[in-house]
């Protein structure tokens, strides 16, 4: 099972692993990049979540 904050869908693929490339194109790899690491460091942080997703197999 995944646990997902709201609005970290755009951090994720459906699997529920961590997207490396941002969703659009044009977005600053850089910046994408330095939201990853902050997104990442919340996990570490061990935040508690908003939603819980059950990812079907």
């Amino acid at each position: 099972m995944s646990i997902l904050r709201a609005g970290d869908e755009k951090f994720h693929y459906s699997d529920g692993s961590h997207r490396w490339i941002p969703p659009e194109p044009d977005y600053d790899q850089e910046v994408w990049d330095e939201q990853i690491r902050q997104h990442k460091h919340g996990h570490l942080r061990n935040e508690r979540p908003k939603i819980r997703i059950q990812r079907l197999i």
